[in-house]
């Protein structure tokens, strides 16, 4: 299913959610560059990976951020955005046989406009801009070995599922993506 497809297909769970996927979609129909970090809002992919049983997800500590966060990364060109959620699961955290798992019609697991504020990585500055993200659920084997990927994130673990509110530092995650996620992997998983 093409990217504008899985996104016409999701049924949002809120308001956050209406709003960002008509931003979503007026991206895929308007920016060339919506694929592209150059453009100042662009596509990324995060996967929301669990064990089997739905009780604990895998989280990494991410150092621009500084807190406790799923895993996720840049389209960079790429439009088929659940291929980058499992690139950059395996790339961040060592999993590679992780099973995507269909949140409904469609594959999406939830869909978010994040703000990113201006940061340095790598040594260069990184302007602020906007992060049109498309989560999908991931299934994982926690006995799968884990590593760090050091130049983004300083530790990888699982977590009960619960646990994420009180080990993240961001707030608003909290809130608006990652409570949403713990209750869509309970009616998905549950």
């Amino acid at each position: 299913m093409a990217l504008v497809d899985e996104i016409r297909t999701y049924m949002p769970v809120n308001q956050q959610e209406e709003a960002d996927k008509a931003l979503m979609l007026d991206h895929l129909a308007n920016d060339p560059l919506a694929f592209d970090r150059s453009s100042p809002a662009h596509f990324t992919a995060s996967a929301w990976t669990v064990d089997r049983a739905g009780t604990k997800t895998l989280l990494c500590y991410h150092r621009i951020y500084d807190s406790w966060s799923w895993v996720g990364g840049h389209a960079d060109g790429e439009r088929d955005l659940a291929a980058v959620a499992q690139r950059e699961l395996a790339e961040e955290t060592g999993v590679a046989h992780a099973c995507m798992v269909p949140a409904g019609a469609s594959p999406i697991a939830s869909l978010e406009v994040l703000g990113v504020l201006g940061h340095q990585k790598r040594g260069q500055w990184v302007s602020s801009h906007v992060h049109l993200n498309v989560t999908y659920l991931f299934v994982a084997d926690p006995d799968e070995p884990l590593r760090i990927k050091p130049d983004e994130n300083a530790g990888v673990r699982w977590v009960p599922l619960d646990d994420v509110l009180t080990l993240s530092d961001e707030p608003w995650m909290c809130e608006h993506v990652y409570r949403k996620l713990i209750a869509r992997t309970r009616s998905v998983l549950g």
